[in-house]
């Protein structure tokens, strides 16, 4: 997370005392107490952590990688209040190693033990850290030693690359999202719930800077999750959009092309992958979806649905999300106005590709960036190059996500919340996000249409989560105490 603001020096000043004891503790040398805990703050007793590997039903293209598996790191933990009251956590997230780490050098199975590493290491951490506070606090204090720790396993590993810090992102956000899990059952309320100043010692000013002065972070989140809202499914790239493209049939009872998709779901909401290395590809893409979907929701008698498009950043340039824009425009104006927002069209990487502003496409349709936000800093970097939008994601951890919405609010971006094929306890943590932060207006849940196996255990006890009718998520049911899975 990036400081910033007046409170960045007394933070410094304080994180140093934060650090020492930290290493006290690691070392196992008495622990430094800064200040009196309040009473409604924890700390983390124990961390525990397992793996859980599925395959996918179908393959997953995006962002020029096919993937087929996924290895979910699934946390648990126990905290305890200073009157000695102990209760237990729990947080999973997929370790989406091709997202976070993409290697042209490195396989898959490299990048995936590194993160593998790397959890082992924020275990250590989390488990050395004894000082009370807010879950935010804890991770405000911890995400530091988490980045340095990636640089360690970076070096240790002998990696072609540095872990990113997108990926130490993905790799702490279960540890991160089973302390908030905990908080809030401590408590007895939903983690949505848990971050107004009857619980937290700071304001905003103290994590986003002197702007944010006096305002309470719950001031940005909804007490009560939406009751319903759409659910965007996902054409992968290598997805079969007719039955023309199916080379084989799975036959495993679910849909296989794009109409039985939206019959099967009453779908309202498609999220389209894009090559970003041919425009007419791209451009075709685009066109021949609309094209079956008007068929298919004209035969339903639907007459309104929308599309967002995610190039996962492999757009050249500007001028190649330009000209794709002209030509679906021009070919396709229908398709066109169906658009509602486009996904990280260049690299992930912006102070690497500065003169790939955005305000010209921003114009026509919100620009939003994923990859690339991993902090304030980077929100503020792409506003001024023309961004207009922010993508929140569960799998970058519950605090950051939290903070990142309120500046986003703030700062009037269009917002959405993304999922990283999320199954399960994963899902419900990414609906929650959504559900519960305003002007996010539906929810990515990928993983029924790839790896629904690893849903199955899920849908007796959440059905409107896990089971989509009427193109529709019910995210009533996210206001359980803690983030609502267990």
């Amino acid at each position: 997370m990036f400081r910033a603001g007046s409170t960045y020096n007394i933070y410094v000043l304080t994180n140093r005392f934060s650090r020492r004891s930290f290493l006290s503790a690691a070392l196992g040398a008495p622990m430094l107490s800064l200040a009196a805990a309040r009473a409604t703050d924890i700390r983390v007793d124990a961390i525990g952590y397992s793996f859980e590997d599925f395959m996918y039903r179908t393959p997953l293209k995006f962002g020029g990688a096919v993937v087929d598996r996924v290895t979910l790191l699934n946390v648990n933990c126990t905290v305890r209040n200073s009157a000695g009251k102990v209760v237990k956590g729990f947080g999973s997230m997929p370790l989406g190693n091709v997202w976070s780490f993409p290697s042209k050098t490195m396989p898959y199975d490299r990048t995936l033990s590194a993160m593998k590493a790397l959890a082992e290491q924020i275990s250590r951490i989390t488990n050395s850290y004894k000082e009370f506070g807010h879950p935010i606090d804890i991770n405000w204090a911890l995400e530091p030693e988490y980045l340095k720790a990636a640089d360690a396993v970076s070096k240790s590993l002998k990696l072609d690359a540095p872990v990113p810090k997108l990926c130490t992102l993905v790799t702490m956000s279960p540890f991160d999202a089973a302390i908030h899990d905990a908080y809030g059952k401590l408590h007895n309320r939903n983690s949505f719930q848990a971050c107004g100043s009857d619980l937290m010692s700071h304001d905003l000013s103290h994590y986003l800077g002197n702007e944010f002065k006096g305002e309470s972070l719950d001031k940005y989140i909804l007490k009560q999750p939406k009751s319903t809202m759409p659910l965007y499914h996902l054409v992968g790239a290598v997805d079969a959009v007719t039955e023309a493209d199916i080379k084989t049939r799975i036959n495993d009872g679910l849909p296989e092309t794009l109409p039985e998709w939206i019959n099967y779901n009453g779908l309202t909401n498609i999220k389209i992958k894009l090559n970003g290395d041919d425009v007419k590809w791209d451009v075709d893409r685009v066109i021949a979806v609309d094209r079956v979907a008007a068929e298919t929701q004209a035969k339903r008698g639907l007459s309104k649905w929308v599309y967002s498009l995610d190039f996962n950043e492999k757009c050249p340039n500007v001028a190649y999300l330009l000209a794709f824009i002209r030509q679906i425009k021009e070919k396709s104006p229908e398709g066109f106005a169906r658009i509602q927002y486009i996904e990280q069209p260049t690299k992930r990487d912006l102070n690497l590709d500065r003169s790939n502003v955005m305000h010209q496409a921003a114009k026509l349709r919100p620009i939003v960036i994923d990859e690339s936000l991993t902090g304030q800093d980077a929100l503020m970097l792409a506003r001024e190059m023309g961004y207009t939008g922010a993508a929140l994601k569960a799998c970058k951890g519950q605090s950051q996500a939290l903070l990142m919405a309120a500046a986003a609010q703030k700062y009037k971006m269009f917002l959405c919340v993304q999922d990283l094929t999320c199954p399960g306890a994963s899902l419900i943590h990414s609906a929650g996000l959504a559900a519960h932060i305003p002007g996010v207006a539906a929810i990515e849940a990928n993983a029924r249409q790839y790896v629904p196996r690893a849903n199955k255990a899920w849908e007796s006890k959440f059905p409107g989560i896990f089971v989509i009718k009427d193109g529709q998520m019910k995210t009533g049911v996210l206001n359980r105490p803690g983030l609502s899975a267990v």
